[in-house]
């Protein structure tokens, strides 16, 4: 016990509330979040090179510290409009709202408010994002996408995120102006289009990977990943049933039938497989395909699936420079 008091000092262990960006539409927004019995109070990111190992070590397993709430009631609250949920026993909560809900474009506030058990009288507060109607959309996956990070070495992977903090890992050279070129095409600086990043990373990791995304330019967006591990499976992260991220982005396709999407992932895991499948069902839907190639063992198998893709009419990207990839979208009239 010592060692874990002095692991979590100075932070304590408290109830809360959390609630993530999320999206919606003219007559509907989705609000999702957690309750927590226990989770560390978030301390001040360090600037880059002013954090020892330890303390880079030790913010990082602070994210797998949390304890869910299931059976906990909430209440939602939203441009007016109330619902009352109660959390899965892994104390997630989703919600449709459905109705007198904003129906302008951008981002709007959503607070979620503890209405029984330990977090009882606690508040959490988010972002539901309403894109621009008939906008290009886009869907990305993260890992090894445009964040660096080993994933088919668990080796490598755990080291990076017990060694770096947001501000000192890297995105592939390029990928920022890559990025930055697709949610700006057609759009403005204050109505981009909209990001969506679907990953098999854990929530826990979701404020890292949002400051990684701030402090880098990467494009505001919607981030929708994974079940919520504790410290104990912190070895296994990044390692989930990719069935849910095929699930999560057939839902955004739901959402959003008259918007057209481009998908974004890379060879190391599931992706290229998890894409195919969503072009059988949704290729009216799809403007593109793009996958960085990073794991030459697979480089044959994802160009045999990137070719049923293309044999369908969608124009397809097989890339190793970011560089690459900006050039073929502004070819087709992407960027």
């Amino acid at each position: 016990m010592g060692f874990l008091n002095r692991f979590f000092t100075p932070s304590p262990l408290r109830p809360q509330i959390r609630v993530y960006h999320s999206y919606g539409d003219d007559d509907r927004c989705f609000v999702i979040g957690h309750v927590l019995e226990d989770a560390p109070v978030r301390e001040p990111t360090a600037k880059a090179g002013e954090s020892s190992l330890w303390d880079n070590s030790r913010a990082m397993l602070r994210l797998f510290a949390v304890k869910p709430q299931g059976g906990a009631r909430v209440e939602v609250c939203f441009g007016g409009v109330t619902f009352t949920t109660t959390t899965n026993a892994e104390g997630f909560f989703h919600v449709d709202l459905l109705g007198d809900v904003p129906h302008r474009p951008g981002w709007h506030e959503v607070s979620v408010k503890g209405l029984s058990g330990v977090a009882e009288g606690c508040e959490g507060k988010g972002k539901v994002f309403h894109p621009e109607s008939k906008r290009q959309g886009f869907i990305s996956d993260i890992d090894d996408t445009f964040l660096i990070s080993h994933s088919r070495n668990i080796f490598r992977r755990l080291r990076t995120l017990l060694t770096k903090t947001p501000q000192t890992r890297r995105p592939f050279e390029g990928v920022v102006a890559h990025y930055q070129a697709l949610a700006l095409h057609g759009a403005t600086e204050d109505a981009p289009n909209p990001f969506f990043y679907v990953s098999s990373s854990e929530w826990n990791l979701y404020d890292y990977i949002r400051d990684f995304c701030r402090y880098h330019g990467l494009p505001e967006g919607i981030f929708l990943l994974s079940n919520l591990k504790q410290l104990s499976d912190f070895i296994k992260t990044g390692s989930n049933n990719h069935q849910t991220k095929y699930d999560r982005i057939a839902r955004i396709l739901r959402e959003y039938p008259a918007t057209h999407f481009v998908l974004l992932g890379d060879d190391t895991q599931q992706d290229p497989d998890i894409y195919r499948k969503i072009v059988a069902e949704f290729g009216p839907q799809i403007n593109a395909v793009y996958l960085r190639r990073r794991a030459k063992i697979k480089a044959s198998k994802t160009r045999a699936l990137l070719s049923e893709i293309e044999a369908s009419g969608i124009p397809v990207c097989y890339f190793k420079h970011s560089s690459e990839a900006l050039e073929h979208s502004r070819s087709i009239g992407l960027a």
